[in-house]
């Protein structure tokens, strides 16, 4: 795991002391990813400059520095990843007359693009990758990023120069960067929480997505282009929208769950290579047991977990966890963290996720990082198999919605729709009657907002449904000023596969945009804080392209999700440690922003303050604002998207805003 860095300084205007300077700050900003080993590599022909930060998970000699070069001399690569089976290609290299100085996965890949080609190979690797590669016969730069798009990838024109990096901050930190917030960016955040491919929160500033390569010659480097000029030089290798038009099998059910056990036991097992201590996140939930689960099946040691607690009521999972390792046998570390230990996270969000991100599970996710990097250098995460085995709650609540509405006449929808907006404070008042005389459990939090989502769901299409179920702001443009919101791969649905079945288009959704844009980089930024490789065998990309072929019928049976996923854990495990209501890993924002938070985001979320920066409406923000310490309403979701836009807009024009700890603690 390491940090990638590196531009094309197409005009020359850099001499080699200022170029070296240069690559030399965008390293040094994510130092956090490759604390290790750090080196720098010039072409003084053409002006490309790459950058590296080492993580030494992989051949930890000198062998597996970087930037390397081919045995060729052809081609020069930095590299943010691993590719798990680079072992089992290396005798077929061998084979072909390759030769190696180390055995690092590095080399494996150069090798393999050498005897290959770029496609062939990229084709054949399995793992986590995002790298730059550099031909010194062709003078290309290309960019690739893996399949998934577990691993970050940034590029774009800044000045004269095309760059590229692991993480924003990098590309910041070159001289003369000044690119304006994107305000159409900023409308993805409030409605997703983060802000999908290929945008980002700067103009001119873009994510490679998934699966792709970017090839960029001499002239393509010189010209900046707007993302909508983009499709000539992106070439997917490998698309989430094949694989789910692909066909199902239907194998019986036994043969299912042997040939999904052997699938998931090889992934974790590759996933086990390192040459550093190595260990796992336990929630006790379905995903991160089967994984724990597999490594223990094929480990000769107990192996290291690692589970955060809170003692607030509803957010704790550390005694499942605990009651999992137990019956495991794994060396179980765990902590319980107060309000104060979470909070002390918040003034470091703004530079740890490099954008904004309103996920508040970043938190604990980051203090569970933080517990495991303190014995292991490598931890595996259970994250992908919601996406892939119909695992979440609003998959089914998605499907009630459907078979309520759909049956409604057109015309009347519309009726009500237009009448649910006219008056919503009369719907509003009568929820609240009948909250006050219903059971606590029947009662109808944030009437208003559900009123709204209401409205629109009655007057729009089925995908356009479940968008509104997993949106925050239904509108962003009505509360970011001079803000439009763009089309993505979630909200552009003549891109989206032929596939009928509507809860596979819902998870077809998220695989394309929560899972890349928000679960992902969520583990991504938490884990390199502290320089932990995060590895997530659930999302090797033949499980992904496997878990697709498996019909619903075995995701989905007696009203539960993961069906078959569960049955390989039960082989393990026993189901009375399992089978319980299932729960995010998120932390009591909304009660943290009535109390230890409240003056922090009284001061985020000033009035003057908002109109003076102008990137928010402040009327809709201060009435929610005023309404959630009130006890009116729960909206920290839609607050915290805004809070955390303006926590990174005060430390990127470094204001000093009051923050619920010291200002002066920074990640360690």
């Amino acid at each position: 795991m390491c940090g990638i860095a590196g531009f094309w300084d197409v005009a020359g205007r850099l001499d080699p002391e200022k170029g070296m300077a240069a690559v030399e700050r965008m390293t040094r900003a994510i130092r956090h990813r490759g604390p290790d080993d750090a080196g720098v590599y010039r072409d003084p022909h053409t002006g490309v400059w790459l950058g590296h930060r080492r993580l030494s998970v992989v051949d930890l000699s000198p062998e597996g520095h970087q930037p390397m070069v081919s045995a060729s001399g052809r081609y020069v690569m930095v590299f943010n990843g691993e590719v798990y089976n680079h072992r089992r290609l290396w005798p077929e290299l061998l084979a072909y007359g390759q030769r190696f100085r180390g055995h690092s996965d590095t080399e494996v890949m150069l090798a393999a693009i050498e005897q290959w080609g770029l496609e062939r190979a990229v084709e054949r690797f399995i793992g986590m990758f995002a790298f730059a590669l550099w031909d010194r016969q062709t003078r290309t730069l290309t960019l690739v990023r893996d399949r998934i798009g577990i691993k970050p990838l940034y590029y774009g024109w800044t000045g004269s120069m095309f760059a590229f990096a692991s993480e924003l901050k990098a590309i910041a930190a070159l001289p003369g960067f000044d690119k304006p917030v994107d305000r159409n960016a900023l409308c993805l955040l409030v409605r997703h929480s983060y802000i999908p491919e290929p945008y980002s929160i700067y103009q001119g500033i873009y994510k490679l997505p998934p699966g792709a390569m970017l090839r960029v010659d001499k002239d393509g480097a010189a010209v900046p282009a707007s993302v909508e000029s983009l499709s000539g030089r992106v070439q997917r290798y490998w698309s989430m929208a094949d694989v789910a038009a692909r066909a199902r099998s239907d194998l019986p059910d036994p043969e299912a769950v042997e040939e999904l056990d052997h699938l998931l036991r090889d992934a974790v097992a590759l996933r086990m290579e390192a040459d550093v201590p190595l260990g796992a996140f336990l929630s006790g939930g379905v995903d991160s047991s089967t994984v724990v689960a597999l490594m223990q099946a094929q480990s000769n040691r107990p192996v290291q977990t690692f589970s955060i607690g809170f003692h607030e009521q509803g957010h704790d999972e550390a005694k499942y966890a605990r009651e999992v390792a137990r019956h495991l046998g794994t060396d179980h570390h765990e902590l319980y963290v107060s309000a104060q230990d979470a909070l002390d996270v918040i003034p470091d969000l703004p530079t740890m996720f490099d954008e904004p991100f309103s996920d508040s599970s970043q938190i604990p996710t980051f203090l569970v990082s933080k517990l495991a990097r303190g014995r292991v250098t490598v931890s595996l995460s259970g994250d992908g198999g919601d996406e892939l085995f119909g695992g979440y709650s609003r998959y089914l609540w998605a499907a009630k919605i459907e078979r309520w509405v759909r049956p409604i006449p057109r015309a009347l929808r519309a009726s009500a729709a237009h009448s649910l907006r006219s008056h919503p404070g009369f719907y509003e008042a009568l929820v609240q009657s009948a909250n006050r005389c219903a059971p606590r459990r029947f009662r109808l939090r944030n009437p208003r907002t559900k009123i709204g989502l209401l409205s629109r769901m009655l007057e729009t299409s089925r995908d356009e449904r479940y968008r509104l179920q997993i949106s925050h702001w239904f509108d962003p443009a009505s509360v970011v000023l001079q803000g439009h919101e763009p089309l993505t791969a979630l909200s552009d649905f003549s891109r989206w596969p032929q596939v009928p079945d509507p809860m596979e288009r819902m998870m077809y959704c998220d695989l394309v945009g929560y899972l890349p844009g928000d679960i992902l980089v969520k583990v991504d930024r938490a884990s390199m804080a502290v320089s932990l490789e995060a590895r997530v065998p659930l999302l090797d990309h033949r499980l992904v392209e496997h878990a697709w072929t498996i019909p619903m019928r075995q995701k989905l049976r007696d009203g539960k999700g993961k069906w078959l996923l569960r049955q390989v854990l039960y082989r393990y495990v026993p189901r009375e440690l399992i089978d319980r209501p299932k729960q995010g890993f998120g932390v009591p924002i909304d009660g943290w922003l009535r109390g230890p938070l409240r003056d922090w985001a009284e001061s985020l979320l000033d009035e003057r303050r908002l109109r003076e920066e102008g990137y928010f409406e402040p009327a809709p923000i201060r009435r929610m604002w005023t309404d959630h310490v009130n006890g009116r309403a729960r909206e920290h979701y839609r607050l915290w998207d805004v809070l955390m836009f303006q926590a990174w807009l005060s430390e990127n024009v470094r204001r000093q805003v009051p923050m619920p700890v010291a200002a002066e603690r920074r990640i360690a």
